[in-house]
């Protein structure tokens, strides 16, 4: 067996099916290491440029006041997790359609914290009205949780309820009307269908 010679592999190899004869290599040279370092070469901190960063930072401040408003306006975009599904939105529209005493749990706090500096039974009588009313509020959010696991699932099924209905709607009745997040988009005693 004869080896044929590399001239004769080389020229077969690079010839095109067609007959023509074809570039051979890539037509320029090889960069050496160091241009070729300098080629990939980029900033570790990106761009200095000032209009740029002040242009960037304008969009994102854009951006998140675009979230922000969309959150607070109940846009299922924007808000979170545990706030997204329409559930949830139920949720929140039957709390904010009625009147909870945890509303009013902090303006009482701050009345029995100023009825403490009074000295004698007035502090005393101060700490058992405001733990009566912790109380009342904590009855309040129990039957809240209970008529709404009984109203969710006969709207969506009672096996599809969503867990953790009764602690989302606690929290939210404990906090202030103008407070919550999203905000309300129902007006008092507009209870949803």
């Amino acid at each position: 067996m004869a080896k044929k010679s590399t001239a004769e592999t080389s020229s077969e190899g690079e010839q095109p099916e067609d007959g023509s004869q074809g570039p051979v290599g890539k037509g320029r040279p090889t960069p050496s290491r160091k241009q070729a370092q300098a080629a990939r070469a980029q900033p570790l901190v990106g761009s200095r440029d000032k209009a740029a960063l002040k242009a960037q930072r304008r969009q994102e401040q854009e951006r998140r006041e675009r979230a922000r408003v969309g959150m607070m306006q109940g846009d299922e975009r924007f808000l979170t997790y545990r706030d997204k599904g329409p559930q949830r939105r139920y949720v929140r529209d039957y709390v904010d359609a009625r009147w909870n005493v945890g509303e009013m749990l902090i303006p009482m706090m701050l009345v029995v914290l100023v009825m403490t500096f009074i000295p004698g039974p007035v502090q005393v009588v101060s700490l058992f009205v405001i733990w009566a009313f912790v109380a009342i509020a904590i009855v309040d959010a129990v039957l809240l949780g209970t008529v709404l696991k009984r109203k969710l699932g006969a709207k969506f099924g009672a096996d599809k309820v969503q867990p953790g209905f009764r602690w989302y709607a606690a929290m939210r009745a404990l906090q202030f009307r103008m407070l919550r997040i999203p905000k309300p988009q129902v007006k008092r005693g507009q209870y949803p269908s």
